[in-house]
């Protein structure tokens, strides 16, 4: 625990850093008592990581060389945190540990967005699968090997619980890597998390959303005509047209997700703050243990979030360009694990040795495991070169 006070006047129900409940690890250096904050230190933490350097050539939708402008992992993680921050600070929660969720939520993901998920979940599937949640605690506690006391990047116990629950308590079976932590850390997994992991939750939702139809529209995949009918859009798009007339497609699209993702927010801090208001908890703990999440939309945003959802599933996740991309994605994430589990010599040499031991002479389930994490690691580019110089006949000098 933190013996630092804190610089600002946080609500008595906000995850206070002096009264964390720790590392898993203690570090004995003294940097726990400068002026960062454990959560802050987190956050450091987190974006001098390679996980999260490698996220800027990790796509959500579109594969990297489809266009520079589209987002990418790296850049929606800084959206979401950029929208939980300034949520916490309006609602008087502690802005450093839901920019800190925020930012590590992505971390596990596989190149080609969910694509290559979907993908690596199907060929570990005799091996405990691949969730890119769970992918998130094994880079944070375990695959990140930057310090020399100890593996993974050694975050708070807020910070940790905060990403292991970003979608709520884990009420069924955790996953291997997640029971793992817990039972060192003890998680309260059945709890819901703190106030701020809950906005670094729907701060996700809010980023994109709104931003799926900033890269929708400019990808051509649907035009301003196909949803000047869905709800809130509409009203925003009429306006945008009071107030400016007709403007051109660029300047259109950035005051729609300004306003979608203002009234989205706006949305959130009202229901919140009437919800705190009803439940009066006293601390942080009181809201993990209401049985119900206090931070959320209210019921006709929600409905209308689902409408919009609904619309980016059948006319952008679901467009013919994007199942064209989608589907050479998964063939090379399929490949590639299949010729990795079947010549582990092929790999890199830092992958090819587990604890001293040859990936070769590992039980099957280990060695998938291993592979996982190395392809769960690439970013689209380097995955479609590692894909080329193992199946193009043709030499790949890359």
């Amino acid at each position: 625990m933190s013996n630092q006070t804190e610089q600002r006047d946080l609500a008595a129900y906000a995850s206070h850093g002096p009264q964390s409940r720790g590392r898993l690890l203690a570090e004995d250096d003294g940097r726990e008592t400068t002026s960062r904050s454990p959560y802050q230190r987190d956050r450091d933490r987190i974006i001098h990581s390679g996980a999260f350097r490698r996220l800027k050539h990790k796509t959500q939708v579109f594969v990297y060389h489809e266009g520079d402008y589209f987002r990418t992992r790296l850049t929606h993680s800084l959206e979401v945190a950029q929208i939980a921050r300034s949520m916490a600070r309006a609602l008087r929660l502690n802005d450093d540990l839901a920019e800190a969720v925020a930012l590590a939520h992505d971390l596990g993901h596989t190149p080609f967005g969910h694509a290559g998920e979907d993908a690596l979940n199907r060929a570990m599937q005799d091996f405990g699968g691949f969730d890119h949640n769970e992918q998130t605690i094994r880079v944070l506690t375990h695959l990140e090997q930057r310090y020399a006391g100890f593996n993974g990047l050694n975050l708070s116990w807020e910070t940790i619980e905060g990403v292991v629950k970003h979608n709520g308590p884990v009420s069924d079976k955790p996953r291997q890597q997640i029971a793992l932590i817990d039972a060192e850390f003890d998680l309260a997994l059945q709890d819901h998390a703190s106030a701020e992991a809950q906005l670094a939750n729907l701060a996700d939702d809010i980023a994109y959303l709104s931003h799926d139809f900033d890269d929708g529209l400019r990808a051509g995949l649907f035009g301003l005509d196909d949803i000047s009918d869905l709800p809130q859009v509409c009203t925003a798009l009429a306006d945008i047209k009071q107030r400016y007339g007709v403007i051109d497609l660029g300047r259109t699209t950035h005051e729609l997700v300004r306003r979608l993702i203002s009234v989205f927010v706006e949305d959130v801090l009202t229901v919140t703050a009437q919800n705190f208001a009803a439940e009066k908890p006293s601390r942080a703990d009181d809201i993990r243990k209401m049985g119900r999440p206090l931070v959320a939309f209210s019921a006709p945003m929600a409905d209308d979030l689902g409408c919009l959802r609904e619309f980016l599933f059948q006319h952008m996740w679901r467009h013919y360009k994007v199942n064209r991309m989608t589907s050479k994605a998964k063939r090379v994430v399929t490949e590639l694990f299949d010729l990795f589990m079947s010549e582990t010599n092929i790999l890199p040499h830092d992958w090819q040795v587990s604890n001293g031991t040859p990936l070769a002479a590992l039980p099957p389930d280990k060695r998938a495991r291993i592979i996982a994490d190395y392809i769960a690691s690439m970013t689209d580019r380097y995955a479609i070169i590692e894909h080329q110089r193992l199946f193009d006949l043709a030499p790949v000098f890359k």
